[in-house]
C-alpha cells in the first residue's frame, strides 16, 4: 500500500508498506490512533506518543503530532493507497 511517511526532522516520503497491522504499528512505533486528513485519507500515529516523549513532528488540521506518522487512503472501513491528490499536496507526485 502506498503511504506518506513523515518522520520528525525529515521531509515527507512516499513509501510502499504492507497493509498489515504489524507493519503499520512498526512504522509508528506502537499502537495506532487515527485522525481525519481529507475526505478520503487519514493520519495514523502512535496513540501513546506524547506519553512516550516522542519528538514533535508536524501540525496538520489543527492537531500536533509526535513521532512518525503515516497518511494513508481509505476504502470504506479499510486502509488503502494514499490518494494521488494527497501525494501531490505534499509535493511527492513527481516521485510516484
Amino acid at each position: 500500500m502506498m503511504a506518506i511517511r513523515m518522520r520528525p526532522g525529515h521531509a515527507p516520503e512516499l513509501i510502499d508498506i504492507p497493509n498489515t497491522l504489524a507493519a503499520l504499528q512498526k512504522e509508528v512505533d506502537g499502537y495506532i490512533e487515527t485522525y481525519p486528513h481529507s475526505r478520503d485519507s487519514i493520519i495514523l500515529c502512535n496513540e501513546e506518543g506524547l506519553l512516550m516523549g516522542l519528538s514533535r513532528n508536524v501540525s496538520i488540521n489543527g492537531n500536533t503530532f509526535v513521532g512518525t506518522i503515516l497518511i494513508v487512503g481509505t476504502a470504506g472501513e479499510e486502509f488503502a493507497d494514499v490518494p494521488h491528490a494527497v501525494i501531490k499536496q505534499y509535493g511527492l507526485d513527481r516521485l510516484s
